[in-house]
């Protein structure tokens, strides 16, 4: 995880959540005909309609409109350094001035999502690529290699096959990237064991 530099700005109000039961039909409708549905306001549940709705605070990613105001062309794969649970504590926490759109844990792959797809999270520590980008955090350590279960693999190979599909991302090694590879940082995940072969034939697999 990386903490961000913080871009002040006037963020929307957000509505209450809707039945979490309810993602998968919701997926399939399109925003405007959903009954609470107003102009400049998100619809409160996941994106993908798998993820646990877990909301990131409002004081650590920057409310946006995105692909309208910022193109989306990464998917940036990170390893948490800490559990499943302190990560999803972390990003509730407003002091902490980080997120990631997702958090996928190891033992089972649930997903929970925390920063809907249309704003942006603080993860990857370059203002240019949290605004083009989808964050996706791997419960973890880098070098414990243990930790990349297949299931972990299985479950967020879909999430990112479909995260690319929504936005026309090409399902490759130039678009689907590591923290490491973020010009600048001085981060190392997903680490040397993550095994990036598997994961983008899995990806391409879906």
């Amino acid at each position: 995880m990386e903490r961000a530099t913080p871009r002040p700005e006037q963020r929307r109000p957000r509505l209450s959540r809707r039945k979490i039961l309810q993602g998968t039909a919701l997926a399939a409708v399109p925003y405007a005909l959903l009954p609470e549905w107003r102009a400049g306001l998100h619809v409160p549940g996941p994106d993908y309609p798998l993820a646990e709705w877990r909301p990131a605070s409002t004081a650590n990613y920057t409310v946006a409109n995105r692909p309208l105001s910022h193109p989306v062309d990464r998917v940036i794969i990170h390893v948490t350094q800490t559990r499943y649970r302190n990560s999803l504590s972390v990003f509730q926490r407003p002091k902490h001035q980080v997120s990631a759109h997702y958090v996928v844990r190891s033992a089972d792959g649930h997903t929970s999502q925390c920063v809907r797809e249309a704003d942006i999270a603080w993860h990857a520590g370059d203002w240019d690529l949290n605004t083009r980008s989808v964050g996706v955090e791997h419960e973890g350590w880098v070098d414990q290699p243990a930790w990349f279960t297949d299931v972990m693999y299985e479950t967020s190979a879909r999430l990112t096959a479909t995260i690319c599909a929504r936005h026309g991302i090409p399902t490759d090694r130039a678009h689907i990237i590591g923290h490491y590879e973020v010009p600048g940082t001085d981060h190392t995940d997903p680490g040397p064991h993550w095994d990036w072969t598997r994961y983008i034939r899995l990806v391409n697999a879906v």
